[in-house]
C-alpha cells in the first residue's frame, strides 16, 4: 500500500462529508468563534488518538495476545458495518442519539472522526508494517488535514452542495468502504487459513 492509497483509505474512513450535517447540528448553538475553537480542539484530540493507535497498536496487540489476522478480520467487519450505515443511515443518524451542550471528545473527536474503524485501520497498518510508521503517519496527516479543511468549511459546503448532494457523496463513500472492508476481511481470513490456528 502506498502513502497515497493509505491516505485515501483513511480519508474515506474519517468521512468528513458525512460528518458535516452532524457537526453543524452539534455546533449550531455556539458563537462562530467558539465553533472554530471547539472544532480545532476536537480534531486535534482525534488526531492524537489515531496517532497513539498507529504507533502503539503493535504493543496493544501483543499485550492482548491478538494476532494481526484477527484485527484485520475485526477491522473489516467494523468497516463493513460503518459502510452499510453510510449507505442506509438509520433515522437517528449514523452515530445514534447525540448529547446536548458543547461537545468534548464525545461524539465529535470519538467516534465521529476517530471511530472504531479508523482505530482498527491505523492499528492494522502499524502492526503489519512497523518499519513504515513514518509513512503511515504522513498518510494519516494528509487524510486528517483534508478532513479538517472540509469540516472548517462545513457551512459553505453545506450551502453550496446541499443536503442531497452530501448524502449522495456519503453513500458513494459508503460503497467504497464496503468494498475495502470486504477486501480487508478476505485478506485477514486468507492469512489465517494459511497460518492456521494458534497452538
Amino acid at each position: 500500500m502506498t502513502i497515497a492509497s493509505a491516505a485515501l483509505l483513511l480519508f474515506l474512513i474519517l468521512d468528513p462529508l458525512g460528518n458535516i450535517p452532524v457537526f453543524l447540528s452539534l455546533l449550531r448553538t455556539l458563537p462562530p468563534r467558539r465553533q472554530r475553537i471547539v472544532l480545532a480542539r476536537e480534531l486535534l484530540i482525534a488526531l492524537a488518538v489515531l496517532m497513539i493507535f498507529l504507533w502503539a497498536g503493535k504493543y496493544f496487540l501483543e499485550a492482548m495476545h491478538l494476532r494481526q489476522e484477527s484485527v484485520s478480520i475485526a477491522g473489516g467487519i467494523v468497516l463493513f458495518l460503518i459502510g452499510i450505515r453510510m449507505i442506509f443511515p438509520p433515522p437517528e443518524g449514523l452515530m445514534g442519539e447525540l448529547p446536548d451542550g458543547e461537545p468534548f471528545i464525545v461524539p465529535m473527536a470519538i467516534p465521529l472522526v476517530a471511530g472504531p474503524s479508523g482505530m482498527a485501520a491505523v492499528m492494522l497498518m502499524g502492526s503489519n508494517e512497523p518499519g513504515r510508521l513514518g509513512e503511515w503517519s504522513l498518510a494519516l496527516l494528509i487524510a486528517w488535514g483534508a478532513t479538517a479543511a472540509i469540516l472548517f468549511s462545513a457551512t459553505v459546503l453545506y450551502k453550496w452542495l446541499g443536503r442531497r448532494a452530501l448524502t449522495a457523496v456519503e453513500r458513494l463513500m459508503g460503497m467504497l468502504l464496503v468494498a475495502i472492508s470486504v477486501q480487508m476481511f478476505l485478506d485477514g481470513l486468507g492469512a489465517y487459513l494459511q497460518i492456521g490456528p494458534a497452538a
